[in-house]
């Protein structure tokens, strides 16, 4: 019974140092949930009306997809603190991007 104790101890102990170093980190997700989501786009707005909103868009990176029906094409526009994602002309998703090299978050689009 003392062997299974101590196997016990060593995953948390892992665990309980892990969450120490995590913690030091800015996250993306932290920063996001602490923003105004009126800053973006909602889901359901036109190309038009992103544009009329947050102006036009520092890049248009190459619409993917649309081989198939069932795939329909992918546009994305990045704007400095956002990349909006369009399926046809609407929007789909916003992500944000990265604030700084040291933030934690999902890496920029794939040009």
């Amino acid at each position: 019974m003392n062997v299974n104790k101590r196997f016990v101890a060593v995953p948390l102990f892992a665990l309980l140092a892990l969450a120490g170093t995590a913690a030091a980190d800015t996250l993306l997700v932290e920063r996001v949930q602490e923003e105004n989501r009126a800053a973006m786009p909602a889901r359901g707005q036109t190309m038009a009306q992103v544009e009329a909103s947050y102006g036009a868009p520092t890049e248009k990176l190459e619409s993917q997809g649309g081989q198939k029906r069932q795939w329909p094409a992918i546009n994305r526009w990045v704007y400095p603190a956002f990349t909006v994602y369009f399926e046809k002309s609407k929007v789909i998703d916003v992500v944000a991007n990265k604030a700084s090299a040291e933030e934690v978050g999902p890496k920029p689009p794939i040009r």
